[in-house]
This record gives structure tokens, C-alpha cells and sequence, in this order.
């Protein structure tokens, strides 16, 4: 499957780049994490228009991963300063994004989850239904190497303010 369906497949939320095994462990899901490698590999840089605003802003980063805009229907609270949504990262609806805050690639945050300013999930980190993320709580995320399973936060999590999840 090329890389853009599976992009979209995340981003809907129709695939995880984390699989939940039968014994309730977790792994990584290789194809979907195989295919955001080759979307940064086909990727050229560009110089990335704000997306408010179709002008320079000085952003240089892979065309083809670009961040994302969210429409009144989705149901998601992204507040205005600064934060970031990247290309092939789902997000439910009920979730608000305080600013600034990035959600990187391949991850997945789940109906209802408060992500607090200052706070990263990075690429392919699972966030379960109502978590509370708190202001600077940096949760890791990992492509490489390409069988690592990323973070994974169950569902009704509170994690405390400045906490480092790797």
C-alpha cells in the first residue's frame, strides 16, 4: 500500500502504528511505521506556508508531511498559539490541544484527552481516551529502530506536570 493511504488510514484512525497483542502486550506495527520512513525518504524540503495565512513563514520542512488543519466537525479543540499536528497522527474528536504543543506523525490521541501547552507526543506514541496530559509532559515516540514499540498510555491516565515518558 503506498504511503499516502496508510498516512490517511492513521490520521482516521482506521490503523495504529501500534498493534495490542492477544496477551494485552503491545508491538509495533512495522508496515505502518515502514511506510512514514518512505514518506520522509520520497519528501523534498520546502519552504512551508503558515496554513492560515498561504504565505512564507519561514518554515522549512518534507512537503509531503505537512501539518494538519482541523475543521469545526471534527470536534477538536485546537487552540490558537502556536501548537502542531503533523501529517499521519489521528486525533480524536474531544480532544483539546492547548498551545503550543506538537503531536508528531504516526501517533495516536484518543477521544476526550486533554493535551496541555508545552506538551510533545512523539512520532507513533499511542495516548488512550481521556488522558490528561499536563503542561510539558514530553511522551517519547520512536521510528527507528523499526520493530520498537512506541509509548503507549492507557486510557484515564493523569500525567503530571513536566513528566518524561520514554
Amino acid at each position: 500500500m503506498p504511503y499516502n493511504e496508510i498516512l490517511n488510514s492513521l490520521e482516521r484512525g482506521e490503523i495504529r502504528a501500534v498493534i495490542q497483542n492477544a496477551d494485552g502486550t503491545y508491538s509495533a506495527n512495522v508496515v505502518a511505521k515502514e511506510a512514514i520512513l518512505a514518506a520522509f525518504r520520497a519528501g523534498q524540503n520546502a519552504e512551508l506556508a503558515a496554513p492560515s495565512e498561504g504565505q512564507y513563514r519561514g518554515f522549512v520542512d518534507k512537503e509531503n508531511l505537512p501539518t494538519r488543519s482541523f475543521r469545526l466537525e471534527d470536534k477538536v479543540r485546537l487552540v490558537p498559539g502556536g501548537s502542531s499536528v503533523r501529517r499521519g497522527a489521528h486525533v480524536a474528536p474531544g480532544v483539546i490541544i492547548m498551545p503550543p504543543a506538537y503531536i508528531n506523525v504516526g501517533a495516536f490521541v484518543d477521544a476526550g484527552t486533554m493535551v496541555d501547552s508545552h506538551v510533545l507526543v512523539g512520532s507513533c506514541a499511542q495516548i488512550g481516551k481521556r488522558v490528561h496530559l499536563s503542561a510539558g509532559v514530553q511522551i517519547g515516540g520512536v521510528l527507528e529502530p523499526i520493530g520498537q514499540t512506541p509509548v503507549v498510555i492507557e486510557d484515564d491516565a493523569f500525567i503530571g506536570a513536566g513528566s518524561v515518558i520514554v
